[in-house]
This record gives structure tokens, C-alpha cells and sequence, in this order.
């Protein structure tokens, strides 16, 4: 297991991961940051590194990485389910389980949204609450509105 921190528009970015795929996207003010990281290195996650400075260039609208998600197939299913909500879009937790077929399940959407384990490359900002309101996000609301905005239509227009 290694680890690398990264600038970014939202602070530093902490990725960790086995160096053939990343396991983990934490953001400095992330909640749920793990216990063991690993060995530093700063020189890893090339692809990664990459493909983030493009994005927050806004140069790319999706991520092209090998990923290791590890938790359970509910949580596996959401965390697919944020990968199909395209860039500069948003649903809400009612609406991604119902896309489940599992319209009954929006708390347990919620919580597996929450403990999605890379985050801006498995979207889990793009989700807010039904009335428009940006709830929840593990790395800190501040992160969540500077990512919707960036992704926005609108981006030149909200950053100006």
C-alpha cells in the first residue's frame, strides 16, 4: 500500500492505493480518512495525478483510472450507480435508488454515498437532496460547492 498527497483548488488530496489501482481519494478535511496509508510516495499514481490536474484545469469530464473499491455489493452498486451521473449533473438520493430499483433504499443510498472511499473520481459530490440543498458530503460542504460549481455549465459565469 502506498500513499501520495497533491495540491489541489480544495485543498491537499491524499491517494492511496497498491500501485496498479487507486483505493482512495480522501480530500484534507475528509471525514472517513484511513487509519493505514501505507509507505509515502510521491512519485506514484502518475495516471492519477494526471487526469486530476486536467480535470481541475477543466480539461476533463471523466476519469479513465483502475480503481479497487472494496465494500459491500450494496455499497458496490451505488458507487457504480455515481459513476453514470455525467459531469456538470446532479440527482438526488431518492432518485439514484429508484435508478437502483430500490426506491425504498435512500437512506442506505445516503450511507453508502457517504463512505464512497474515492471521491471526485466515483462522484459522490454530484448528489444533493431532493429540495436542490447540498447535504452531507465527507469531505466537507465547502469541497462539494467548489466541485458543482466547477463542473457547472454556468462555471465562467459562477467563478466571476
Amino acid at each position: 500500500m502506498f500513499h501520495a498527497l497533491i495540491p489541489s483548488p480544495i485543498g491537499e488530496i491524499l491517494l492511496t492505493g497498491d500501485g496498479s489501482a487507486l483505493s482512495g481519494l480522501y480530500t484534507s478535511e475528509h471525514v472517513r480518512r484511513p487509519a493505514s496509508i501505507g509507505a509515502r510516495d510521491d512519485l506514484a499514481f502518475t495516471d492519477a495525478r494526471d487526469q486530476l490536474a486536467e480535470y481541475f484545469a477543466g480539461d476533463r469530464t471523466e476519469f479513465d483510472l483502475a480503481l479497487r473499491l472494496v465494500g459491500t455489493p450494496f455499497q458496490l452498486r451505488v458507487w457504480e450507480e455515481l459513476r453514470r451521473i455525467g459531469h456538470g449533473q446532479t440527482t438526488s438520493y431518492g432518485q439514484l435508488a429508484l435508478r437502483m430499483g430500490a426506491p425504498s433504499a435512500v437512506r442506505a443510498v445516503g450511507m453508502a454515498n457517504g463512505r464512497n472511499p474515492i471521491s471526485i473520481v466515483v462522484p459522490c459530490h454530484r448528489v444533493i437532496a431532493s429540495d436542490g440543498q447540498l447535504t452531507g458530503y465527507a469531505g466537507g460542504l465547502a469541497a462539494k460547492r467548489w466541485l458543482l460549481e466547477h463542473e457547472s455549465p454556468n462555471h465562467d459565469r459562477l467563478a466571476g
